[in-house]
């Protein structure tokens, strides 16, 4: 059994906010001085602990992201990586005229996308759209993306750092024009799936054969049993808890396997991510614990990630 503080690792991008600034908090302090810091990975508290199959983090842009696929799991294999890289966001915050780009307006053959790579015709080509604070996008792998300036967003993927760029803006980093051509479903994305209630406090985001992601909204002192059947991640985005001798305060994360405890939201409720890898639902993960609960939609609520 196991519950575990995790342990987050900032990461240096060229699209992200400079080191010490307010969008960054609570992790300001991480990094390096000078560093632009685009993601936070949560990691196992321990180096030597197993390595995980999904990777939970945190994106902060203030420009955009390079137009840019991943591999599927054979594509991946068949460059003898142990996985490809399928992903899904949820909006956190969003600056007015914030916007992702997923999938491209009209099929292209192999030849017009290494065309619309070379030449940069791809930034118009893809199909960008605007996004806000609480929505939920599923990535599959193969599926041509783009994330915009602006956003803070939550990601869970297969644990996997493989991706092809098509078009960085200008930016001094390599293109893998070619891996991403054969790696792309060169067309429009698939259609997204509306958020399942699964029951009070309970609603399901995305249903990918690699990873479940939920999320989940408690009243204030409100208590539950949660039960983790595998290897799960719990990020408090709003509020707060105490989940067995845990604290969970927003912005930071817990790791659980194979565990079950009682969950306490705190005195402004809880909303948090809940993510496990697929393609099962676990039916357990959440029940009552004996107190009273109310439904998600009249919970109190707070404001997260302004």
């Amino acid at each position: 059994m196991t519950i575990e503080p995790t342990r987050p690792r900032a990461v240096a991008k060229p699209w992200g906010s400079p080191w010490g600034s307010a969008v960054l908090e609570p992790w300001r302090h991480l990094g390096e001085a000078g560093d632009t810091v685009g993601e936070i990975w949560f990691e196992r508290s321990s180096t030597a602990a197993p390595e995980p199959r999904l990777l939970l983090k945190l994106l902060f842009t203030t420009a955009a992201l390079s137009i840019q696929v991943h591999p599927d799991d054979a594509f991946a294999q068949s460059m003898d990586l142990p996985c490809g890289k399928s992903e899904a966001w949820y909006i956190l915050a969003a600056a007015e005229g914030a916007r992702v780009a997923l999938g491209l307006r009209r099929p292209l053959d192999a030849a017009a996308l290494r065309a619309a790579a070379a030449d940069g015709a791809i930034a118009r080509l893809v199909a960008w759209r605007p996004v806000a604070a609480g929505e939920a996008i599923v990535v599959p792998a193969g599926t041509i993306h783009a994330i915009g300036a602006g956003l803070v967003v939550a990601e869970i993927q297969q644990r996997s750092d493989t991706t092809f760029r098509l078009f960085d803006h200008g930016r001094p980093r390599p293109l893998q024009i070619e891996q991403a051509v054969a790696a792309a479903r060169p067309g429009p994305a698939e259609e997204q799936a509306a958020p399942v209630v699964l029951a009070d406090g309970r609603t399901l985001l995305v249903a990918d054969p690699h990873f479940i992601l939920e999320r989940i909204d408690l009243p204030p002192a409100s208590l539950w049993q949660l039960r983790a059947l595998q290897e799960t991640w719990v990020l408090a985005i709003a509020g707060g808890a105490r989940l067995g001798e845990l604290d969970l305060v927003q912005g930071e994360a817990l790791y659980l396997d194979r565990a079950q405890a009682v969950l306490r939201a705190g005195p402004q409720g809880l909303q948090a991510l809940v993510a496990y890898p697929g393609p099962a639902l676990n039916t357990d993960l959440l029940e009552p614990d004996g107190a009273q609960v109310i439904t998600a939609a009249s919970a109190q609520r707070t404001e997260a990630f302004p």
